[in-house]
């Protein structure tokens, strides 16, 4: 069908970071950072005209350097936060920094996409979050409920919370703890869950997976072995408190319920290389989005997890015609099942995430710098609302 065709929008450089525009609950926005070691990297603020089936876009400079991760203030539209490389004496290391974009791009008004004469506009600086004063930052995450005032950030083997302070100008450091063990640890990804009154923070090191209180910074689960090689990413069930999903480089996607942590509740085996990133949906959590360096972007339905793993159900009451109650819905669990797999990349898909304004799109990201957007199949969506 015409409609559920992928709209594709091509970046000149390489990238890997991709996020919504996670205040922004009417335009569908994304915001792609670049990774490009011989010009001035940028942020591609994205926003999709659904309507038309265009894109538009707006360039920033972000001059410190290449973009890592990148992730939005759920508060305020004009803020987010980049982990970016920066060379300094010939050692590269890892910084991460919030920063506000200029005020006329905060709720997309665009340049026309062809005007060569528009120049691309800078980020202003808001703060620095520990520069490199506890090693390489792999991520920074926000409070999702909150009013874009704490963050979290993941450094080498430390655990940073931050309090940014008058119009996130200023980054006090709250709390930390420190991953303990023998080698090199290193936390490679991090989730805050939007339940428990956002009182806990998932973390993913090497092969392990962990549970923090951010009020106390102690751990409150550890899944060892998680994984069989490096687990790249994790997401929360938004609807299930103790629901969480990881993919790693052993080509597979898990789901884990965090109060019996010895076996996963569920393993997805359809990648054929490493799982870079794993994202669920923010209205549907049967919906789960995967993205990997097999190139492929993968819909799976797992609805015998979700918190609708029967389905609406139907009162007997509400359904007069025999014949038309054996069509409802019956109150056996329904399939887990793959519905899509999308192939419009060439390279290593490194993120995927849904539009925060539309829970039937979705937006891929490979390291050619291809961003494709795509919609939940219409027949799914039908299913899944009627």
């Amino acid at each position: 069908m015409e409609d559920d065709a992928p709209v594709i929008y091509g970046l000149e450089f390489q990238a890997r970071a991709l996020t919504p525009q996670t205040a922004e609950t009417d335009a569908i926005r994304f915001l792609v950072g670049t990774q490009s070691l011989k010009y001035d990297n940028q942020i591609h603020i994205i926003d999709f005209d659904d309507e038309n089936n265009i894109i538009n876009k707006n360039v920033l400079l972000h001059q410190a350097g290449e973009i890592w991760h990148i992730s939005a203030s759920p508060a305020d539209k004009g803020v987010l936060a980049t982990c970016y490389n920066k060379t300094s004496d010939s050692r590269v290391q890892a910084c991460a920094a919030v920063w506000r974009m200029p005020k006329e791009l905060e709720s997309g008004s665009h340049e026309s996409p062809d005007d060569p004469a528009s120049t691309a506009q800078t980020l202003e600086l808001l703060c620095h979050l520990d520069n490199g004063a506890h090693g390489n930052v792999a991520c920074v995450v926000w409070e999702p409920m909150g009013d874009g005032k704490k963050v979290i950030s993941l450094a080498d083997s430390h655990i940073l919370l931050w309090d940014l302070q008058a119009s996130s100008s200023q980054a006090v450091l709250a709390s930390s703890a420190a991953l303990e063990g023998r080698g090199q640890l290193r936390f490679t990804a991090g989730r805050w869950s939007p339940h428990h009154n956002c009182t806990q923070v998932a973390t993913a090191s090497d092969t392990t997976l962990r549970g923090w209180d951010t009020r106390s910074m102690s751990q409150i689960y550890c899944i060892e072995n998680a994984h069989g090689q490096l687990v790249r990413d994790l997401d929360f069930n938004p609807n299930k408190q103790y629901y969480l999903a990881s993919c790693g480089d052993d080509c597979k996607v898990k789901f884990w319920d965090t109060r019996n942590v010895t076996e996963p509740v569920k393993t997805l085996e359809e990648h054929s290389h490493w799982v870079w990133s794993v994202r669920y949906n923010h209205s549907h959590d049967q919906l789960v989005l995967t993205g990997s360096s097999d190139s492929r972007v993968i819909l799976s339905n797992m609805v015998s997890i979700s918190s609708e793993p029967f389905g609406h159900l139907v009162d007997d009451d509400d359904v007069s015609d025999p014949e038309e109650h054996h069509a409802e819905k019956s109150k056996e669990p329904l399939q887990d099942n793959v519905i899509a797999t999308y192939e419009e990349h060439e390279d290593s898909v490194y993120a995927v995430d849904w539009a925060s304004a539309d829970p039937w799109l979705f937006a891929s990201l490979s390291y050619d710098g291809r961003l494709v957007i795509n919609r939940v199949p219409r027949a799914l969506k039908y299913h899944i609302l009627l």
